[in-house]
C-alpha cells in the first residue's frame, strides 16, 4: 500500500510539472500581429522644376520692387507657355560676387535645376580685382555643379562704365565668356547690343532699368531661357 500511495504521489506531481511546463510554453507564444488600419502618408515629391536668379540690385528690381523685375516676369512667361517651373529671386541690392558666394551654400539647400547668375557688377564699379571676382563667380559656379550635378547655368555677361580705364573695362567684359566657357555654362550678354532698347529704359540713376526695361530683360532672356526649361521638362 506504501508503494502504491507513493507511485500515486509521483504521478500526480509529474503531471503537474508537465501541465505547468505547457502552461509557461504557451506563455511565451508571440501575439499575433494585429494589422494596423492606418495609412501610411506617402512624401510626393515636387516636380516642378526651380529656377534661381542670383544676383544684384538689377535681378532684385531695384526702385520697381521684385514683382516687376525680369524674374517674376519670366515666371509669368514660364506659367503662360505652360511649363511647370518655380522662379526664385535671390536678388540683393549691392551684392557683390563675394556676397554670392558666402550665400550659395545656404541657397543650395533647396533643389537647384538652372541657375541664372547675375553678378560682378557692383565688383566692377568699385574696381575689385577681377582676379577674385573671377574666383568667385569659378567658386559659385563649382559649388551649385558639385550640390546639384545636372544643373543647367547660365552665366549672365555684365558690362561696367569705362571710369576705371580701359584695360579694366576690357578685361571685365572679357571675363565673363571666357568663364562660361572653361566652366561649360550657357552664356547671356547683358549688353546694349544684345538688350535692344535698354538705353533708353533706364532710371535716372542709368544703371537701373526701368519696368520697360526689365520686360526687355526677360523677353530677350526668354530666348536663351526657353530651350533649357524645355529640354529639362
Amino acid at each position: 500500500m506504501p508503494n502504491m500511495k507513493l507511485n500515486t504521489l509521483y504521478t500526480s506531481l509529474l503531471m503537474m510539472v508537465l501541465l505547468m511546463g505547457c502552461s509557461a510554453e504557451n506563455s511565451q507564444k508571440p501575439e499575433p500581429a494585429v494589422e494596423s488600419t492606418e495609412k501610411q502618408a506617402v512624401a510626393t515629391p515636387d516636380s516642378s522644376l526651380r529656377i534661381l536668379f542670383l544676383g544684384d540690385s538689377i535681378t532684385a528690381g531695384f526702385g520697381l520692387g521684385e514683382d516687376l523685375a525680369f524674374p517674376a516676369l519670366l515666371q509669368a512667361q514660364i506659367t503662360e507657355s505652360g511649363y511647370s517651373a518655380k522662379v526664385s529671386n535671390a536678388g540683393i541690392s549691392g551684392d557683390t560676387s563675394t556676397g554670392g558666394l558666402a550665400r550659395t551654400d545656404w541657397l543650395l539647400q533647396s533643389k537647384v535645376d538652372i541657375l541664372v547668375l547675375e553678378l560682378g557688377g557692383n565688383d566692377g564699379l568699385r574696381g575689385i580685382d577681377l582676379s577674385l571676382t573671377r574666383s568667385n563667380l569659378r567658386g559659385i559656379v563649382e559649388k551649385t555643379q558639385m550640390a546639384w550635378p545636372d544643373v543647367r547655368i547660365i552665366m549672365v555677361g555684365m558690362i561696367i562704365p569705362p571710369n576705371l580705364g580701359h584695360e579694366y573695362t576690357r578685361d571685365f567684359s572679357a571675363m565673363y565668356p571666357e568663364l562660361a566657357t572653361s566652366l561649360g555654362t550657357g552664356f547671356f550678354p547683358f549688353t546694349p547690343e544684345n538688350l535692344e532698347g535698354i538705353l533708353d529704359s533706364m532710371q535716372p540713376d542709368g544703371i537701373h532699368p526701368t519696368e520697360e526695361g526689365h520686360r526687355i530683360i526677360a523677353a530677350t532672356l526668354w530666348k536663351t531661357l526657353e530651350p533649357v526649361v524645355q529640354d529639362l521638362s
